[in-house]
Formats: structure tokens, C-alpha cells, sequence
């Protein structure tokens, strides 16, 4: 980096600290930033208004390829309590200077080794490259993040301790009953396999016991081959598959020129790493998105 360019990004760091400084001066409550929807959706419903909760996502952004401003990182460096989900999903987090503490939340759930259908619980060492960075698709994996979650808000805030737990009661008490219905919902179906765009589902699948078929890989901007193509549309006219998938932070023209191709639907199915500006405007929660989740997989599975 030249002199020039230097000296540029220095001017609008500064800029951006004099800016937030100013809005930090309108309240005086400790921060909580969250690098995805599903880890706001805990903090903010255990926290409650004891914190100023913020997703560091803007909505309808793909977790995959969010780069954060300037100003995002002196916000973000200056949270009082920064949760981000780990397992090589946020590559900016590399070298990413926190001031206070920061917390890699994959570290306290189950992950999937990609290639494995088992899981894998690591405290300790974890292989970014090797792990489905999408645990948050598993009730179970919620529930275990959220216990987590709490510890943290309670070593920040020991006063809150028992409004915290008295939070975090309910919001496991929600994940099992969504849980109990996925089950029951899932439990008798004609079909075994879900049609997506990428590979964003498996935690999901693999809990309910159903599988999935992805074009492209764990990235949503990954460009399929015409071979990848021509194989699925072949297996799901085999399969009789009548919906296919795709979400709405990836290019869904290929998903339906294959919907056309094999003569099916196609719908939006919500990988809940963020949320869409709409989304945000209605006030659905991680709950509300699963459930319509569920509604659409269960139908796409033909169950009873």
C-alpha cells in the first residue's frame, strides 16, 4: 500500500471513530455484536434490553462474503461482548484486532467434518476447512450456544445473572419444541431427499434423519458444472421430486432453469446465517424462519 493510499484509509478510520464516538455518547449500555442472524436471535432474546444487541451482518448480505467497513470494525473492535460463529465462516475475523472479549461460538457446539456424516465436539483445535460452518441449522447445536451465550452475558453482567437464566430457560424451552415438531413432522415422508442450491442444510438433514442434494458447494456463490447439472436433473426426475430449492442471497436463475428442465417448483428455503431486509421488516425470529422451514421441507418430502 502506497503513501497516498496510507494516508486515505487513515482519514476515514478517523472519520469513522469520531462518528461512532458521537453515537456512543447517546447511551451509556455495553454492546453486543453478533456476526449472524441466529447468534443475534440468542443474545438478543437472553440480553433483552440490558444490552444494545446489533448484528454485524447488514441485512440481506450473505454471510459468506461480508467484508466490514471501516467504521463496522472500529464498532465491532469496541463491543463490550463480540460473538461470531467460527468454523472458517467469517474470514475477516483473520487477524481482526478485538478490544474487549470476543468469542468463537463453533467452539462450544457440534460440528460436522465435511465428508463424515458424524459429528465432531472440539473445544480446542479447530480445521476451519475441514467443517460445515452451518451448526446453527440444528436445534440442538442452538440450545448449546445459547448456554454458552449466557455464561458470557453473565461474566459481563453478574447483576443480571438471574434475568439471564430465566431468559435462557425459555429460549430452550422454544428450541426443544421445535425440535419435538421437526421430528414428528419429519418422521413419516415419501421422499428421503431435499433439492438446494448450496450446501447449506446438512446439520438440518442430518438431525431429522433426511438427506440433501446441493448444485454447488458450501458457498452459495460457487459456480456449478454443466455436469453437476445434467446429474441432477436426471436424479430428480428419477426420484419424482416435485420442489426444489433455493435461497435468496445466491443467483437462483440456475436453480430455476433446472426447476424448468426437470419440469418441477421451485421455492425459498432460509439458511439463516442472515435475513432479508424484508425479514427484518416483518420481525421474524430464528423460531418463525424455521418454522416456515419445516412447513416447505415437509411438503417437498411429501410427509404425512
Amino acid at each position: 500500500m502506497n503513501l497516498k493510499n496510507r494516508f486515505f484509509l487513515a482519514a476515514i478510520l478517523l472519520i469513522a471513530s469520531i462518528s461512532l464516538a458521537a453515537e456512543q455518547k447517546s447511551g451509556d449500555k455495553a454492546t453486543v455484536a453478533a456476526s449472524t442472524f441466529s447468534l443475534y436471535d440468542i443474545a438478543k432474546n437472553i440480553a433483552s434490553d440490558t444490552a444494545e444487541t446489533f448484528m454485524i451482518l447488514p441485512f440481506g448480505v450473505d454471510a459468506h462474503s461480508y467484508e466490514p467497513t471501516p467504521k463496522d470494525m472500529i464498532k465491532i473492535s469496541r463491543s463490550d461482548l463480540v460473538l461470531y460463529s467460527g468454523a472458517g465462516l467469517e474470514p475477516w475475523i483473520d487477524g481482526f484486532e478485538f478490544k474487549n472479549r470476543a468469542v468463537d461460538v463453533s467452539r462450544y457446539v457440534e460440528l460436522i467434518e465435511l465428508g463424515k456424516d458424524k459429528h465432531k465436539h472440539d473445544h480446542d483445535d479447530h480445521h476451519h476447512d475441514r467443517v460445515d460452518p452451518h451448526y446453527w441449522q440444528d436445534p440442538h447445536n442452538m440450545m448449546l450456544a445459547a448456554e454458552r451465550i449466557t455464561e458470557e452475558l453473565i461474566a459481563l453482567f453478574p447483576k443480571n445473572r438471574e434475568f439471564y437464566m430465566k431468559n435462557r430457560e425459555s429460549y430452550i424451552a422454544m428450541l426443544k419444541n421445535l425440535d419435538k415438531d421437526y421430528k414428528e413432522q419429519l418422521s413419516s415422508c415419501q421422499l428421503d431427499t431435499i433439492i438446494v442450491n448450496h450446501n447449506a442444510f446438512s446439520y438440518l438433514a442430518n438431525r431429522y434423519s433426511f438427506h440433501t442434494k446441493a448444485l454447488s458447494g458450501l458457498s452459495p456463490e460457487a459456480e456449478p458444472s454443466a455436469k453437476s447439472m445434467i446429474k441432477l436433473v436426471k436424479f430428480i426426475k428419477e426420484h419424482r421430486v416435485e420442489t426444489i430449492f433455493f435461497e435468496k442471497f445466491a443467483n437462483e436463475k440456475t436453480i430455476k432453469s433446472i426447476a424448468e428442465e426437470a419440469g418441477v417448483s421451485y421455492d425459498v428455503l432460509q439458511p439463516l446465517g442472515n435475513i432479508t431486509a424484508d425479514e427484518a421488516k416483518e420481525k421474524l425470529s430464528y423460531e418463525d424462519i424455521m418454522r416456515r422451514n419445516l412447513q416447505k421441507i415437509s411438503k417437498a418430502l411429501k410427509c404425512r
